[in-house]
């Protein structure tokens, strides 16, 4: 089993900056891809980045320019830089992982708030 905790998260205006964590109970190198999404108020969960374990990385159409996913093997944590925040960008973020078996681990989620 592995656990993910998350934090970071909270009550910024827009065009505000926010960094989210996630640290993994076991070794970021079990895990194929490691990722964040979110789901705002009566929508569904939503695609918002992933970095694979080749470092390379991919972004939903909204965040590209103003999000960046980043790893810490060190620490076993990912982290997501969240640059010039919309209001759009209120969510509940969620932290992913997928093992080397293709199994998906989630976060408990972090509420991210953005005030216009």
């Amino acid at each position: 089993q592995v656990q993910l905790v998350e934090s970071g998260g909270g009550l910024v205006q827009a065009g505000g900056s926010l960094r989210l964590s996630c640290a993994t109970s076991r070794s970021i190198f079990r895990f194929k891809t490691m990722g964040w999404y979110r789901q705002a108020p009566g929508k569904q969960r939503e695609f918002v980045a992933i970095i694979r374990s080749d470092g390379t990385t991919n972004y939903a159409d909204s965040v590209k320019g103003r999000f960046t996913i980043s790893k810490d093997n060190a620490k076993n944590t990912v982290y997501l830089q969240m640059n010039s925040l919309k209001p759009d960008d209120t969510a509940v973020y969620y932290c992913n992982v997928r093992d080397l078996l293709n199994r998906d681990y989630w976060g408990q989620g972090t509420q991210v708030t953005v005030s216009s």
